[in-house]
């Protein structure tokens, strides 16, 4: 059967599963920025470094001190009010922006998921999330739809298959399914574990857990799309994060994945939830389901399905930008971040910066401690993107304390994935002399190794 782009934008669907994953997805948005102040992190990681590490293009994006609390605020109120579905969306749009402004205020914070949240949060905007079985619906009966457009749930499956299997495809190289790296690594360290902790010491473990990774990730998205695979799938999402969860400290995000699977799941399914929930908070449900069909107009249905496409074509190009780039893609990073490359690798650098008065030749070495916490001092030690920010700091910084004629050199080595520390900036280039672009960093030296995959 011929598929028909015109009859699919047609289709139509219950809303029910749009309204379950914006529930939840507020919910976990909320407990997330709850768990980070209470963990004491907002103080942590953005108010008391002397120094924060900006993404290019966004360095106007800082954190603002004592008043950085404030952002959190504004995005917990946000998430509670997209679960409710009231003023859904400002909210969304306010917790997108809240959100992507925390991500943004400091790199060395980075992490998959955050990315994943931002981009999620951002389609969102364009999908009728509160027609169903939310406040702005029930306030006001003309807002209120049982159905929509099938196309709008489909976006989030869209999504959540490209992150998986984007990851996947990360996995299919030699360090990962030859060496059983990182995992080699980290794995034994975990001997603490009831139950577990012995055999996390067994190699073949290692392996099977590399190659099994790769599997599910490529495989998870089909078989959550398949009726008569889909229970089976859905129960491996469960054992596969709550397995993550143990192993590794990633915060939410396994709890996130797992409720965001439920998208794959029948209207029945979600209608079954409703209703629970429903009976628990005394909520009449059937004043929903009203059998009417959400229609956008015709501007809002062009202006939404051209944002959403352009959207999703660069979230298939952008994992790809890594090939404009000559070298190892995990020695250099360039083109690493926002491509789903998931706990590949594990590395480990010491760089010792000098600073150097061109016409005397007086010199003398920084110790970094006096700027960075520990924890971005690891992280800038082996991203070449953090060593040359970092570098104009310095340079900035000491010009302010009267030295003139400054040059910033790094002895600067890099261990990856188990292997030897080796050099990693040329110890000879004067880091002034390069500004942080999307260029590629000729300063970075060869990687005297081959991991070979995509």
């Amino acid at each position: 059967m011929q598929f028909s782009p015109r009859k699919y934008l047609k289709t139509t669907t219950e809303a029910a599963p749009l309204a379950v994953f914006r529930l939840f997805f507020g919910l976990m948005m909320f407990a997330s920025i709850v768990r980070f102040w209470l963990n004491g992190w907002i103080e942590k990681l953005y108010i008391t470094p002397k120094f924060s590490f900006s993404y290019y293009g966004f360095e106007w994006v800082k954190p603002l001190g004592d008043y950085t609390y404030l952002i959190f605020i504004l995005c917990g109120i946000a998430a509670l009010l997209v679960a409710a579905g009231y003023k859904y969306h400002l909210a969304i749009i306010l917790f997108f922006l809240s959100f992507t402004y925390i991500e943004l205020m400091d790199k060395t914070t980075y992490l998959n998921h955050y990315y994943f949240i931002s981009i999620l949060s951002f389609l969102m905007i364009f999908l009728p999330a509160n027609v169903y079985f939310s406040v702005d619906a029930w306030k006001n009966p003309a807002k209120a739809f049982q159905k929509i457009p099938k196309w709008c749930i489909d976006a989030i499956k869209l999504l959540l298959g490209i992150v998986y299997f984007y990851a996947g495809l990360a996995k299919i190289n030699s360090d990962w399914l030859f060496r059983a790296m990182p995992l080699k690594i980290w794995l034994p360290s975990k001997y603490d574990l009831p139950f577990l902790g012995d055999l996390l010491q067994q190699e073949w473990l290692h392996y099977a857990f590399s190659w099994s990774g790769m599997f599910y990730d490529l495989a998870i998205p089909f078989l959550l799309l398949w009726k008569k695979t889909r229970f089976v799938a859905f129960l491996l999402v469960i054992i596969f994060h709550v397995l993550t969860r143990v192993l590794f400290p990633i915060g939410m995000f396994p709890f996130i994945m797992i409720v965001s699977a439920l998208i794959f799941f029948s209207p029945q399914v979600h209608h079954g939830i409703l209703n629970f929930i429903s009976k628990w908070f005394s909520i009449s449900k059937q004043r929903f389901d009203n059998l009417k069909t959400y229609q956008f107009t015709a501007i809002q249905k062009k202006l939404s399905l051209g944002i959403i496409a352009v959207f999703f074509i660069v979230q298939i190009l952008f994992p790809w930008r890594y090939l404009l780039y000559p070298g190892e893609l995990f020695w250099t990073e360039e083109g690493f971040r926002f491509s789903w490359r998931v706990m590949l690798m594990e590395k480990a650098g010491y760089a010792e910066f000098k600073v150097v008065n061109a016409e005397t030749g007086s010199r003398f070495y920084v110790n970094n401690s006096d700027f960075l916490t520990p924890f971005q001092e690891k992280q800038m030690s082996f991203q070449p993107d953090f060593i040359i920010e970092y570098a104009h700091f310095l340079a900035d910084h000491f010009e302010k304390d009267g030295h003139e004629n400054i040059e910033i050199y790094v002895e600067n080595y890099v261990a990856l994935n188990g292997r030897k520390s080796a050099p990693y900036i040329d110890p000879e280039v004067n880091l002034l002399n390069f500004a942080d672009s999307f260029k590629h960093k000729t300063f970075i030296l060869p990687f005297k190794d081959e991991i070979k995959g995509l």
